[in-house]
């Protein structure tokens, strides 16, 4: 009987992929957030995305010298963990600071015996300098902790992180997990301190690389949302500015913690990360089957994603991929589109609710406490990251092809993933970051630059679970109802394909490539970051 019903579901929903009378435009919530917030110290400005109006401050060096004021009263800065995000945003601090000419004294704290210690020495800190020191005493002396420890981490040494903090001391954070495991559990952060969010919408080593590589032209870096949980002091939105200034964010907009860990965790195993890897997996035993050799099969899907689709993307916008095709292009892009878009919307909005739910936090959380047993292991030994690695060594950049399939595809799941968000009443400033601006100029050029695992492994442990969970419910779903679809012979649903066109998201994401980094990064350039490869 449950089989039945399962296979009458995929039937109704492959169906429902291409029918005339689908609902094909998102329901638009509004969103929760005021997005207009104001600054003693920076000036703010209002931007239009799509129709909607935000207030966001635009980064760039030249604002180092305030600095001194954003940071006023605040010391010693304990910067705790050295995963992802801790050394990009230890070295950015420090580095900026130093230049706008404040005496704060930036500090790591990590685990007594952790590994970290040599590559935190590698980076100019030192427990002879006093810029190096167990975690706790860290946090002891710090004026603003910045917890960049795992989230799983977070969860289980929250209590004594909190009892460890001096009064009137500010709990920073990149990621809002810990109000979503709170949240889950009944319990609040201590009400008689400051909690503020600085969260880069990249992974931590480019979020270091576009900051060393834009120092010549007035900064460059990662834009970056913040968020003002809790304001004792009343000086905490200015702060929280200053940190992102520091980082080198071209620009920062408002949010929530519960916003931001609901959009984030959602993004990264979707289009982010987890989307954009079964993606690639099932494009290419597809076109394999069709009759393309091997090394033809990851040009025509990964290749085409990474080193064409998303550089347009990022300079262009979204729509801009269909507009510059041909006539027959286009069509084969409307097929694939028209088939990909709901099966991908079904998997994401899955994902979205086991989000706000909670269901995924405590998966992170479990995952940590296994890893001991189940450490992390390679997820690019598969045929296709193999025959990528002689596809990339033989790479001729300009021979790389807009395959309209493969765009169909993959632009179909990121518009999916833009609808979730919006109709869950996400802003447009965080729905294009955490669905678009992400994806094409932090996390594809690092799978364009070495596959898949060198982009998913130097992200956050809570983004690498969710990518290894998710990635094969993509591949199984595409293959399962958009292509067989396709392969029926289903007419393309020309409703979908025309809200596709006139989809208001292509405003915002417009608007955002105009204050996109002021350089492309680069991966062949030295950095004092480490990226991550497991052996």
């Amino acid at each position: 009987m449950k089989f039945s019903v399962a296979c009458a579901a995929l039937v109704v929903a492959s169906t429902a992929a291409f029918s005339p009378s689908h609902l094909t435009k998102p329901t638009v919530k509004a969103s929760n957030l005021n997005m207009a917030f104001k600054s003693d110290i920076f000036t703010t400005q209002e931007v239009n995305f799509a129709d909607t109006t935000e207030t966001i401050v635009k980064g760039g060096r030249d604002l180092f010298p305030l600095l001194p004021k954003a940071f006023e009263g605040i010391k010693n800065i304990g910067v705790i963990g050295w995963g992802s995000q801790a050394p990009a945003q230890a070295q950015n601090l420090r580095d900026s600071l130093n230049e706008a000419g404040h005496e704060a004294t930036v500090t790591i704290g990590l685990r007594k015996g952790s590994s970290s210690y040599v590559e935190a020495k590698e980076c100019g800190f030192s427990e002879d300098a006093g810029t190096l020191g167990e975690m706790f005493d860290v946090i002891k002396q710090s004026d603003l902790v910045m917890l960049l420890i795992s989230d799983a981490a977070q969860a289980k040494l929250y209590k004594e992180i909190f009892a460890a903090m001096k009064p009137g001391a500010t709990l920073g954070l990149s990621h809002g997990f810990l109000l979503g495991h709170l949240d889950s559990i009944g319990e609040k952060f201590p009400e008689d301190m400051d909690v503020i969010a600085v969260c880069p919408k990249g992974m931590g080593p480019s979020v270091r690389r576009l900051y060393e590589q834009g120092k010549e032209v007035n900064g460059a870096g990662i834009n970056a949302s913040f968020g003002v949980h809790q304001d004792v002091s009343g000086k905490a939105t200015d702060l929280a500015l200053g940190w992102g200034v520091a980082l080198g964010s071209p620009f920062m907009f408002e949010t929530t913690l519960s916003s931001e860990y609901k959009s984030d965790i959602f993004g990264e195993r979707g289009i982010l990360l987890g989307a954009v890897h079964g993606i690639v997996e099932t494009l290419y035993r597809r076109y394999q089957r069709q009759g393309m050799t091997a090394e033809q099969a990851f040009l025509e899907s990964s290749e085409s994603i990474t080193g064409k689709i998303v550089k347009i993307i990022s300079t262009q916008g979204i729509k801009a991929v269909y507009d510059q095709m041909n006539d027959e292009d286009k069509k084969t892009f409307e097929i694939a589109y028209s088939a990909s878009y709901l099966p991908a919307k079904e998997i994401l909005q899955e994902i979205y609710d086991e989000v706000a739910c909670g269901n995924e936090i405590r998966t992170v959380i479990m995952h940590g406490d296994r890893t001991s047993k189940y450490p992390v292991a390679k997820i690019d030994g598969t045929d296709t990251w193999k025959v990528g690695e002689k596809v990339r060594a033989e790479r001729d950049e300009e021979k790389i092809p807009i395959n309209p399939f493969t765009a169909g595809v993959y632009v179909a799941t990121m518009m999916a993933q833009c609808d979730v968000l919006l109709e869950a009443g996400h802003p447009y400033s965080e729905v294009v970051n955490e669905s678009v601006i992400e994806a094409v100029d932090s996390l594809c050029p690092y799978m364009h630059y070495r596959g898949i695992a060198f982009m998913v492994d130097n992200c956050s442990f809570t983004a690498k679970t969710g990518s290894r969970k998710w990635a094969p419910r993509f591949d199984y779903i595409l293959d399962q109802l958009a292509y067989t679809a396709v392969d029926n012979g289903e007419p393309v649903n020309e409703e979908l394909i025309e809200a596709f066109k006139t989809h208001k998201v292509h405003d915002a994401v417009t608007e955002c490539c105009k204050l996109r980094p002021a350089v492309d990064i680069s991966l062949f350039a030295e950095t004092s970051t480490k990226e991550i490869v497991i052996q």
